[in-house]
């Protein structure tokens, strides 16, 4: 099954020059019509009431996408011109100013992040700037977030790929000045910055499923059990911090798809992926969706002040296998649209996403709170050249230009093209 947002996009273009080629012709029809009646009609004589309007059109649905959901197709994102300008709906152009920081300027990006300092030769990936189709995005402006978020508080609550994108965020606001560290736990999974001319604070908190979740795996991601995961229970890791934090960025998805066995109440609904068990394979898409209800309800029903933003899952880009069968990410410029696809399963997982924020943002808007979307998805999967690749490694290739190193195309570059999240991040807050 095709990717659904690549597909809306070519619709999209499809539905408009259909449009405007309707449109001409019934202009060009109506003045024929115009200069073919009697010579009586005055030439000078024009009314601006007249308009010529092209019939409406329905999108075609692709035969492969039959049997996706209605409700996704109902909450896809619109960019109809009649609202504002839809700043995930755009493409990557040539930026010559580069990166607003680099791995001299910022401390806190890890090792598997480093590209730069990890040996990768090239730099073009670097110089590219996300631009709307129809706005203009200003990049993220340090000292304008800083003044704005004067005694504030934010946390990213999620998975590595949070923690990625918070690492972004950091070294933009610590080149106007650096983040001191409150706080880590002994696996620098969770911690907490301050700024201190700002008194702004800065959190992360791993949560990968957002929900409790017993994990066995040791750090090079090999798991010794399932993971015991409880659909019904929230992860107290952030619940119990939540109503503290004025700014918070929820994100998940990837971790679903791993082996899992399901709790609800404390006893075994069914799992996913559990081959030899006696148990319902229910699938993960039906326990991030069930978890995402969750997470929604419980926002709404905090009555927290906070301003919450939920961050779509985002694309990998391995070719010629995965992360564990010599999956490799070479390209070192940004794919043309069309490309690349979503896998079905990061294809699920939007479609889960997509109707669930649209429901509680509703919701939210009647409640008189503050929930916001940040669709990452579109402008990611046309990158596969701002993964770390095998410089997740430093220098893999010094002592044998053949090694086989292990490739990371899942996480991002620092800097790369996750700094534009936080251009997107800026834009919600301020405008949103």
């Amino acid at each position: 099954m095709k990717q659904n947002w690549g597909k809306t996009v070519y619709y999209k273009q499809n539905h408009f020059v259909f449009k405007l080629a309707i449109s001409i012709l019934l202009v060009g029809f109506g003045f024929r019509l115009l200069f073919s009646q009697s010579s009586n009609v005055n030439p000078n004589v024009t009314d601006d009431n007249i308009t010529i309007t092209a019939p409406v059109v329905d999108k075609p649905i692709p035969s492969d996408l039959v049997e996706s959901t209605n409700e996704f197709i109902q909450f896809q994102p619109k960019d109809d011109g009649s609202e504002k300008c839809n700043v995930f709906d755009g493409e990557w152009l040539p930026h010559s100013g580069g990166p607003a920081y680099t791995n001299n300027t910022c401390r806190w990006i890890e090792s598997h992040q480093n590209c730069m300092g990890n040996g990768r030769p090239d730099t073009g990936y670097i110089y590219w700037k996300w631009s709307p189709k129809a706005c203009e995005l200003p990049r993220f402006d340090a000292k304008k977030f800083l003044e704005m978020m004067r005694d504030k508080s934010w946390a990213f609550v999620g998975d590595s790929i949070t923690r990625n994108h918070l690492q972004s965020f950091l070294c933009l606001l610590s080149q106007v000045e650096d983040a001191v560290e409150l706080y880590h736990d002994k696996d620098y999974k969770n911690r907490k910055w301050h700024f201190p001319s700002y008194n702004l604070t800065v959190s992360v908190m791993w949560s990968p499923f957002l929900a409790k979740a017993d994990i066995f795996e040791d750090i090079d991601g090999v798991s010794s059990s399932e993971i015991q995961l409880h659909l019904d229970v929230l992860d107290k890791t952030w619940t119990e911090q939540f109503h503290t934090w004025d700014y918070v960025l929820f994100s998940s998805g990837k971790w679903f798809i791993k082996t899992a066995i399901y709790y609800e109440n404390n006893s075994i609904l069914g799992c996913h992926g559990c081959e030899g068990k006696n148990y319902t394979d229910l699938g993960f898409n039906f326990a991030y969706r069930k978890i995402l209800k969750n997470l929604f309800d419980f926002i709404m029903n905090s009555n927290t002040k906070s301003t919450v933003i939920y961050r779509t899952s985002t694309p990998d880009h391995f070719e010629n296998g995965s992360w564990s069968t010599g999956g490799s990410c070479d390209r070192t410029i940004p794919a043309k649209e069309g490309d690349f696809e979503l896998s079905d399963l990061n294809r699920l997982l939007r479609e889960i996403e997509l109707p669930e924020i649209s429901k509680a943002e509703e919701h939210a808007s009647e409640k008189g709170m503050k929930l916001k979307l940040l669709d990452v998805t579109p402008l990611s999967l046309v990158r596969p050249d701002g993964h770390p690749g095998p410089y997740r490694h430093f220098y893999p290739f010094a002592k044998d230009k053949n090694a086989k190193v292990q490739y990371d195309c899942l996480h991002w570059c620092l800097p790369g093209p996750i700094d534009s999240w936080n251009d997107l991040l800026m834009n919600l807050v301020v405008n949103g």
